[in-house]
């Protein structure tokens, strides 16, 4: 059996980032529009409508997440993140009233992880951006996992389509479960073997007793 060359790591938490996923490393590149509070000399060459060889103060332009969050800090103030309009209050009404209706891939395919790591930046608008995520996630799972249980053998893109990356992953996770219950019912399954959690349960529990 072919041994893959590289196996998923799952990305951060919420605020939390893991280098090592590769869904993190592409959401860092993700673009926020900033506003510069500060002369930023000789790098005038990064903003492509600057005839200045420096970044005036007041400039407004677009840098990647993890740039920003290496130049945001609260007691020297270099720059402002602005929010990118998904998460302002506009959206943030459409999403409380039904938040099935957004292409959330169209939208930006890490609007979770994208939001969560707008919490960084020093926002009055945190607390309701943080509620709505927990909302629209909430209010999009229950469709997510019914849509993934009643597509067997069928073509999936265009339920998966308007799904962020978060919910694709959910989507395939309820899908793996519902073949490999298919798979069950016909006799075709592989051996049943102990899951990791209870694996590791037993392992827990076998300490405790020996000491």
């Amino acid at each position: 059996m072919d041994t893959p060359s590289y196996f998923p790591v799952p990305p951060g938490v919420g605020m939390e980032d893991n280098f090592l996923s590769l869904d993190d490393i592409l959401l860092s590149q993700e673009r926020l529009p900033v506003r510069t509070e500060c002369v930023f000399p000789r790098l005038g060459f990064l903003e492509k409508s600057a005839d200045s060889q420096d970044i005036a103060e007041g400039s407004k332009m677009e840098l990647p997440l993890w740039l920003c969050k290496g130049l945001h800090e609260k007691k020297r103030k270099v720059l402002s993140v602005e929010l990118p309009k998904i998460y302002k209050e506009g959206w943030r009404t459409v999403f409380t009233a039904d938040p099935n209706v957004v292409d959330l891939h169209k939208m930006g395919p890490y609007y979770y992880g994208l939001g969560s790591q707008m919490l960084h930046f020093d926002s009055p608008e945190n607390p309701d951006i943080a509620k709505t995520l927990l909302q629209t996630f909430i209010g999009r799972f229950r469709r997510t996992m019914d849509s993934s249980q009643n597509a067997y053998n069928e073509d999936t893109s265009a339920l998966v389509g308007r799904l962020d990356c978060l919910e694709k992953v959910l989507f395939r996770s309820g899908q793996n479960g519902l073949n490999g219950f298919q798979d069950w019912e016909k006799g075709q399954a592989a051996q049943l073997t102990a899951s990791s959690l209870v694996l590791n349960y037993r392992k827990r529990k076998l300490v405790d007793v020996q000491s």
